[in-house]
């Protein structure tokens, strides 16, 4: 059972009834499995977060290539690493070069949502049960692409709303209105 994993999902509060089913099955998962970050179960724990600059309201987007879209930053829990926060933390920098993230406007989890992830070489189709939290930089211009084939893109919500899929718009949503203005 992850704690930490229980503790940010504890005042969390579904807005429709299909996250509260991802919710639900998220639970089942924390609650029962001695690793729920484990990627070798066909449904595991990611944390992501969409990174703000809160000054501009611009939002940063990855190019990924496995799924072929523009999304948020995020993934898999490093061996031994619990708190979903951190994970997003930890993501946020290796995958945008940011070195001065911190959560946004607190460290309140904003959308919980089941993700189908298609198989790719000896690595079977799953589902990552993300845990997306929000993170600001004071410093946009400082990004960096860790990688040649997953560039980042600054947007305004509404740009970013056009370019990306159905739940990471969601998600947008819920940072809108975070935003100021």
């Amino acid at each position: 059972m992850s704690t930490a994993c229980l503790d940010v999902l504890s005042g969390f509060r579904p807005r429709s009834p299909s996250e509260a089913a991802d919710v639900a099955r998220v639970l089942e998962l924390v609650e029962s499995a001695e690793d729920p970050w484990l990627r070798s179960t066909p449904l595991h724990v990611t944390a992501s977060a969409l990174i703000v600059h809160p000054e501009s309201g611009r939002v940063l987007l990855r190019w990924h290539q496995r799924q072929q879209a523009w999304l948020q930053v995020g993934g898999h829990g490093d061996p031994g690493e619990t708190d979903p926060v951190e994970v997003a933390l930890r993501e946020g920098r290796e995958e945008s070069g940011l070195t001065d993230l911190l959560p946004w406007p607190d460290r309140a989890l904003v959308h919980v949502v089941v993700v189908p992830v298609a198989a790719k070489g000896d690595e079977p189709a799953h589902e990552h049960a993300d845990l997306r939290f929000v993170l600001a930089t004071a410093e946009p211009d400082a990004v960096r692409p860790e990688k040649e084939h997953a560039p980042l893109r600054w947007l305004s919500v509404a740009g970013a709303h056009a370019v990306t899929e159905a739940n990471v718009r969601e998600t947008l949503a819920r940072v809108e209105a975070l935003l100021p203005g």
